[in-house]
């Protein structure tokens, strides 16, 4: 197939080119590069990709890979409706997987406008894009914070969730309403997914796996929000990466002749672990003891996620299975092979 990722150079997004381009299908990446957070990350996973960072730089130029040669790279914005569009009319994907996305719960109490200009406006033109060129499938991401103030644990997507915290999640929730009404109107398949805090190898720094082990490392405090009393369904990135991956490659034929078209997910790791006991893991895995910093609640945070999973186990034979342990360990080591703390310290 030809598949469009969006945010091809962010975390989830990387790793989903990666694995659709060795089973075979032709993708392009998509991403606008912001700078949201350090964009020599973003430039070294397009590099893993095969795609030069001078190219990458270059506004609106379909550049191919040197290495992988079912991938090309697009830098461009979701929120600019005329070259989107054209990029669709020339393509004709198969296939719109939407990971694009202003990211971050605390950092929309900051900067609003981002979230509404990418999550919201860039969805509706990715949503306009799938609906004039004969799109099978659009797979977007969604996000655990839409439960935002839901008490029942586990978190199931027939949940009530009309009580968002942070712009963020509502954003989100916006996603989900505009997919269904697109599917409901124009007929083609959409699937979200609320992702449950993901971590791993080529992760975001702004997320807690990167700073706790950033700050053990430096002999810097962590900051502990609501003194430890958190509880996170942390998410192996490989885990996400094949469950995404398996619904991409799904047959959606028969999803209209069930009135299925308009379908949503939780993709997690199906249990809860204490924030307290990811870190003692990262602290095991790096034979450092973290000093803590214990602070209040964040405003827009909440005190424990846990994703219900079944359905994505029934129609997907969706099976997480990395524990935490092992997780925290391939993070950590990528980490000191990527970022070579020990040069620093000495």
């Amino acid at each position: 197939m030809k598949i469009l990722v969006t945010g091809a150079a962010g975390f989830i997004g990387f790793h989903v080119s990666c694995k659709l381009t060795d089973l075979g299908h032709e993708v392009i990446g998509l991403d606008n590069i912001n700078d949201y957070y350090d964009v020599n990350l973003k430039y070294a996973r397009l590099g893993v990709l095969g795609i030069d960072k001078e190219d990458a730089s270059k506004e609106g130029m379909l550049t191919t890979s040197t290495k992988k040669t079912k991938f090309s790279f697009v830098k461009m914005d979701l929120s600019d409706r005329d070259k989107l569009s054209e990029l669709f009319k020339q393509e004709k994907f198969d296939v719109v997987c939407n990971l694009a996305a202003q990211a971050g719960v605390r950092y929309s109490l900051e900067n609003p406008e981002a979230y509404v200009d990418s999550n919201i406006v860039g969805f509706l033109n990715i949503l306009e894009g799938c609906r004039h060129n004969k799109v099978k499938h659009l797979v977007y991401a969604s996000s655990s914070s839409v439960y935002g103030l839901n008490k029942k644990i586990p978190f199931e997507t027939t949940d009530a969730v009309d009580h968002p915290v942070s712009l963020y999640a509502a954003s989100k929730k916006s996603n989900e309403l505009m997919a269904h009404t697109y599917s409901h109107l124009y007929g083609f398949a959409t699937t979200g997914l609320r992702f449950f805090t993901v971590y791993g190898p080529w992760g975001r720094p702004d997320m807690a796996m990167f700073l706790f082990t950033k700050a053990i490392l430096n002999g810097d405090s962590i900051k502990v929000f609501n003194h430890g009393k958190l509880e996170r369904d942390f998410t192996y990135i490989d885990d996400i990466t094949e469950g995404v991956v398996r619904i991409i490659e799904a047959d959606v034929s028969e999803r209209k002749n069930k009135n299925q078209l308009y379908k949503l997910y939780n993709i997690g790791n199906n249990s809860s672990v204490k924030l307290l006991d990811f870190i003692e893991e990262i602290e095991k895995s790096l034979g450092i003891k973290a000093k803590r910093n214990n602070l209040p609640m964040q405003p827009g945070d909440v005190e424990k996620t846990w994703a219900n999973v079944d359905d994505l186990i029934k129609d997907y034979d969706y099976r997480p299975n990395t524990p935490i342990r092992e997780g925290v360990k391939k993070f950590i080591d990528w980490y000191k092979q990527f970022y070579h703390p020990e040069k620093a310290i000495s």
